[in-house]
């Protein structure tokens, strides 16, 4: 795992949003794991920033988000289908035939998770995974239990990420109790993972991912096992972590080679 400090929430959205744009360079065909909320907000007017003043091309790219609420259809403003087309598809050249999101209004959620999982095969799997961090310790909706080989299904979510995410509904009252997610599993079989970490009140979750025990309590605790792992935080988030000043000396160092090397051919 490589853990990049940088030195504000906005230097930390855009590394994130330069190493995935580097990556569609490299790799025009290149499938995409995409995450939602509110820290993901700059990392995409970012990468739309980067398509109209530089031509970064998402013609030819696919996309997969981890989640989407159950219950809602996608034109309602809290649901992600909304969200993306709002803050990224909308404004960039990508074929919406190549993006993808769970269908939480599916006659049979069970089916559908089965064929979202079955979808994510059939294009090779994913290269790269955008993630966030929620309070909980979750990624994707995987809330503490989740198991560590658990595959998309339907996710009750618990009190804190209903809280966490209720504001972003325009009628709080709206928010779903229940969102179909891609497992940690499913995660852990994405070729890379770049997790975006901003801001003090995500600390605590920040530290007991990183340098905390391997638990179903933290499923994003889960990364650990990952072999291609990039985790960039702010130094508001990161000061709970104990081993920051190592951290920051070995990301200092390796910056360079690390924004090179997430561009790799992806499988």
């Amino acid at each position: 795992m490589d853990i990049i400090i940088c030195p504000t929430a906005e230097s930390a959205a855009r590394w994130a949003a330069e190493a995935i744009a580097r990556a569609i360079r490299a790799h025009p065909t290149i499938v995409l794991g995409l995450a939602t909320g509110r820290t993901m907000e700059s990392v995409y007017e970012i990468l739309v920033e980067l398509h109209r003043t530089e031509g970064l091309d998402f013609s030819r790219c696919r996309t997969f988000n981890l989640d989407e609420y159950v219950g809602i259809p996608a034109d309602h403003p809290g649901s992600y289908h909304y969200y993306m087309n709002q803050r990224l598809f909308r404004h960039v050249n990508i074929d919406p035939h190549n993006t993808h999101l769970p269908n939480g209004m599916a006659p049979d959620l069970d089916e559908e998770c089965r064929r979202y999982e079955a979808l994510i095969a059939k294009c090779g799997g994913i290269d790269l995974q955008l993630l966030g961090l929620g309070k909980s310790g979750h990624i994707g909706f995987n809330e503490p239990l989740s198991p560590f080989y658990s595959r998309t299904r339907i996710q009750r979510l618990t009190a804190t990420t209903i809280a966490e995410n209720r504001s972003l509904f325009p009628n709080p009252d709206e928010m779903p109790e229940y969102a179909i997610t891609m497992g940690v599993g499913t995660i852990l079989d994405c070729r890379r993972l770049l997790m975006l970490v901003t801001g003090e009140s995500k600390a605590d979750v920040l530290a007991r991912t990183i340098e905390g025990p391997l638990t179903a309590l933290v499923p994003a605790s889960a990364i650990q096992f990952h072999p291609d792992c990039t985790v960039v935080v702010d130094e508001a988030a990161a000061v709970g972590l104990r081993q920051r000043e190592y951290y920051r000396c070995v990301s200092s160092s390796q910056l360079e080679w690390k924004q090179l090397s997430i561009c790799g051919a992806p499988r």
